[in-house]
């Protein structure tokens, strides 16, 4: 079957290279999904340039998040049926066939198609996690989001709104400010602006820093009393120093998010996270914004605008998928386990 390795750790579209490979069969608690469409994310960035805090052994398949059907299902899988439309998360989705773990893969919602749905559950799910696991943000609160243009900064601001918080978000360019509003920040700044100084006197009671560096030294000052700051990523490259007596003199926060740990720890904190995102797409409250859809022969070029950061929403790949099963360098047969996968 068609798909994309990176055979060597570097730039995005140094390293990628179009394929074809085995198509993989699901074992016991594994679920074989034919791909329909790939969100990218950052962390596929990173796993091509090796910096990730998985290193997956090369060559590898990159690609993580998407939305498909489920093609076969190995031994003591029950959470899904063949036939039934999915996302899921998972490494190896540039291909035309992924192999997931059950816990992993979600019915995917009705009320979205295959180019929104396929983003719902990486970059949601942290934001999901940071704001309401993590940081417990409640409505009146003033929610501060960095790379508010971004996957996961999107997604906070989104959900913050509609967790009824006053958001405000930081960009990097004035073409991200226009991209922020749409997806619920209220006030909006530029990261070389002076967002501090309007800030400081009413406080921040939640951050979403998926950023680093001096994005985070700015957030310490104006965290609020009892304000966390969740820690996402460091998409700046710059790790930046908590101080431990900055943190106790005004009395705030600071919180860690992997949000792939839940799957090993709290699998079934997964499944409810699913469940409240799918309920506000039911209510309306929540459409994932997509930026631009490229063909699956270009996937390397998507994820080196991504590099680059400037891009706003999400960039998805559309994989082309035979509508019978029948896979390309392989063959697919419609089968299921018994038993339970939980």
């Amino acid at each position: 079957m068609p798909a994309w390795q990176v055979l060597a750790n570097g730039e995005p579209e140094e390293v990628m290279e179009l394929g074809t490979v085995e198509v993989p069969e699901p074992g016991t608690g594994q679920v074989l999904v034919r791909v329909r469409t790939v969100a990218l994310n950052f962390p596929d960035v990173l796993l091509a340039r090796g910096r990730y805090q998985v290193r997956p052994e090369l060559p590898f398949t990159p690609g993580i998040e998407l939305c498909g059907d489920v093609a076969a299902v190995g031994p003591g899988v029950t959470r899904v049926a063949v036939g039934e439309r999915v996302v899921g998360w998972g490494q190896g989705a540039l291909a035309r066939y992924a192999l997931l773990p059950a816990a992993a893969v979600h019915p995917a919602p009705s009320g979205l198609d295959d180019v929104q749905a396929c983003g719902l559950t990486i970059a949601y799910q942290t934001a999901w996690f940071g704001l309401h696991r993590r940081a417990r943000l409640q409505p009146g609160e003033t929610l501060l989001v960095h790379a508010a243009a971004g996957g996961v900064g999107s997604a906070a601001c989104r959900l913050g709104a509609a967790a009824g918080a006053h958001v405000v978000g930081v960009v990097g360019s004035p073409e991200k400010v226009d991209a922020a509003r749409a997806a619920g920040a209220h006030e909006v700044y530029l990261r070389d602006d002076d967002w501090v100084t309007p800030l400081r006197e009413r406080g921040a009671d939640v951050v979403i820093d998926p950023v680093g560096g001096a994005s985070f030294e700015r957030s310490t000052k104006v965290v609020a009393f009892e304000g966390r700051i969740v820690v996402v990523g460091f998409a700046s490259g710059d790790l930046p120093r908590v101080r431990p007596d900055h943190v106790l003199v005004k009395n705030y926060s600071v919180l860690g998010l992997h949000w792939g740990l839940y799957q090993q720890f709290r699998p079934q904190l997964l499944d409810e996270a699913h469940e409240a995102l799918c309920r506000l797409v039911d209510d309306g409250e929540l459409v994932p914004d997509v930026s631009d859809v490229v063909a699956f022969e270009d996937a390397a070029d998507g994820v080196r605008r991504l590099a680059r950061g400037d891009t706003t929403g999400r960039i998805v790949v559309r994989v082309a998928a035979d509508a019978t099963g029948a896979a390309p360098g392989g063959t697919i047969r419609a089968t299921s386990g018994g038993g339970g996968d939980r």
